[in-house]
């Protein structure tokens, strides 16, 4: 036996003999994955990135003055223009011919294997080389005379297509499709539908013939309708057209659904409503969000929406429940004939899926873009405008030297100048010196208003008017270069510069007369309500300058020795506005003026 030298060594002595190696190999593994981390983290960006198609550019393929047969694939929907495609198909009953794409596509509903093989090779056995077909779910079981029948008929109209494009002169059309009638009966007309039913006998003999060529087993199926009563009321089609056209639409269990549509996507929240059920919660909410997920697809179908679909369900917490009103969903889809793509449901309720658009939707075809709002839904309040109005003058009046403003608006917003708003304009008029005259234009829309300049000498000319309002559109972009308005355009009298709102819009302790806003006796008792120490929306009470506004030229608007003497309104204001102009009508004397005791706006008067 070999002979061992040396002293033995304790366990911890071998350990701390062996450390310094076992350290240094650390290291150096650490440095080897220091300089392999670049080269993964490049390996896995190449992997996220998408595999990018070789494409030839459009200018290879397309020359000025080329000549090309097109096909409208998709109508145009919104600003969206029609697509078009090189890639022919001329639908028939049984098969969709393609005249230049060398394939044989089976519909996936035709989910039995032996007839996928069995269609598969009669149409392949059958199509001329080079061409291709997609076989439609109405073939599944047809014999094979129908489907030779089928082809003979698609090549014939290839063809008829192609000897029209030799002989035309220019750009022109090649072969329409069938009208919406008889397109409806070949695409939807199948054997899974009880009857068709016509109420005009002319449409009736037309879609006789067409299915005794297409289908005559379907013949005995179309029935024409000779009651009194209107074909669409008879069959509850009326009233489905109307639900159709609705935003909101009622489940049977009392709950609902709120359908909205955007250009980029449909929104549909569906909501528990009237229903509270007789179990738990939770059992509630699955039993809403099933029936919710039924009615989602049947809406889906009969309003014709396509796209982006985000639908909302209730918040279920139990997976399960989740898994039933998605299955649910799955369900309902499978008798769509669009294609759909559908996500899982989250944890939030939402489930995002895409449904094949080809046309507009049915609210899209029955309706139009509001012309008063353009399609907003909503316009414009006269306050809103009102005070555009004053933001205009405040950026257009410094630079002009007219004496005379004339503003023609709504007739709406002109009722609020002259009344509610009337002490801004007296303040304006104050501010630069001119006369402000308000003409209510019975033609105007709520948003529309044009503002002219006129001097005692000078012809009337236009100093600005609102966004959008025809041939006044100067409004933002014409500004006269020797304006020396410097502030901010939102930059008014009240509340120390800021735009006058209507959250601060009562004074202090007046805001338009000595004590108070209404007056110290404004309606007797009620006076104290409403002025003279009380808040009014925010202000603080023991303000006098009208809200703390400091940058008026003035100690007070209406106070004691405010404008005009003592106060607007002199001594005849004695009823109005408590003693010196307030805008109310309390007791005394009745006011000489609404809004102050002078007839007289100090600054030129007019119609404002």
């Amino acid at each position: 036996p070999a002979e061992v030298s040396g002293e033995r060594r304790t366990p911890r002595e071998a350990r701390e003999a062996r450390e310094p190696r076992n350290r240094e190999g650390r290291e150096k593994d650490k440095d080897k994955r220091r300089q392999e981390q670049p080269r993964r983290e490049k390996r896995d960006e190449e992997k996220e990135k998408p595999k990018q198609r070789k494409t030839d550019k459009i200018e290879d393929l397309l020359k000025v003055g080329q000549e090309v047969v097109v096909q409208i694939s998709k109508d145009p929907i919104g600003t969206k223009g029609a697509r078009l495609t090189s890639h022919i198909s001329i639908p028939g009953r049984h098969l969709v011919f393609m005249p230049t794409v060398d394939h044989v596509g089976i519909s996936r509903r035709i989910s039995n294997e032996k007839e996928r093989r069995r269609l598969r090779e009669i149409v392949d056995r059958l199509r001329p080389p080079g061409t291709g077909f997609i076989v439609r779910t109405v073939a599944e079981n047809v014999p094979q005379e129908k489907l030779e029948s089928d082809i003979r008929f698609l090549i014939e109209v290839w063809n008829q297509v192609v000897r029209r494009n030799e002989k035309r002169g220019g750009p022109g059309l090649l072969h329409p499709d069938l009208d919406l009638i008889l397109r409806a009966t070949r695409d939807l007309f199948a054997h899974d539908v009880e009857k068709l039913v016509v109420d005009d006998a002319e449409e009736y003999e037309r879609i006789q013939g067409f299915v005794t060529a297409q289908d005559p087993a379907l013949r005995d199926r179309v029935v024409l309708h000779e009651t009194d009563e209107p074909v669409f009321d008879a069959y509850g089609i009326e009233q489905e057209l109307q639900r159709a056209t609705q935003r909101k639409v009622w489940l049977k269990s009392g709950g609902y659904l709120i359908i909205d549509q955007a250009e980029a996507l449909t929104a549909i929240d569906v909501n528990s409503g009237r229903y509270v059920g007789k179990k738990s919660l939770e059992e509630t909410i699955t039993k809403i969000n099933v029936e919710a997920a039924k009615e989602i697809v049947y809406q889906l179908r009969l309003r014709n929406i396509g796209g982006i679909i985000i639908c909302d369900f209730i918040d279920m917490e139990k997976a399960q429940n989740r898994d039933k009103v998605f299955k649910s969903l799955q369900e309902a889809l499978g008798r769509d004939k669009a294609k759909t793509n559908v996500l899982r449901i989250s944890e939030l309720g939402l489930v995002e899926m895409t449904r094949k658009r080809v046309r507009e939707s049915i609210g899209r075809v029955l309706h139009e873009d509001c012309p008063y709002c353009d399609g907003k839904g909503f316009v414009k309040t006269a306050t809103t405008v009102a005070y555009e109005i004053f933001r205009e003058i405040r950026r257009e009046a410094p630079g002009y030297k007219d004496s005379t403003l004339v503003i023609n608006c709504n007739a709406e917003v002109a009722r609020l100048l002259q009344g509610e708003e009337r002490n801004e304009l007296r303040h304006l008029m104050d501010r630069y010196n001119k006369s402000i005259q308000v003409k209510a234009q019975q033609n105007y829309h709520r948003e529309q208003y044009d503002i002219y300049g006129r001097s005692a000498t000078g012809p009337e000319h236009k100093v600005a008017s609102s966004p959008g309002s025809g041939d006044g559109e100067l409004a933002m972009q014409q500004r006269r270069p020797d304006s020396n308005y410097g502030g901010r355009p939102d930059q008014g009298r009240r509340g120390g510069g800021r735009d006058r709102d209507r959250g601060e819009r009562g004074g202090g302790e007046n805001r338009g007369g000595g004590e108070n806003r209404g007056g110290g006796e404004r309606g007797g008792e009620r006076g104290g309500e409403r002025g003279g120490g009380d808040r009014r929306e925010g202000r603080r009470p023991e303000r006098g300058e009208r809200g703390g506004d400091r940058n008026r030229d003035r100690e007070r608007r209406g106070g004691g020795e405010g404008r005009g003497g003592e106060g607007r309104g002199g001594e005849r204001g004695g009823g109005s506005g408590g003693g010196q102009n307030g805008n109310g009508n309390g007791g005394g004397a009745p006011p000489a003026a609404s809004g102050g005791g002078s007839s007289e706006p100090s600054g030129g008067g007019g119609e404002g």
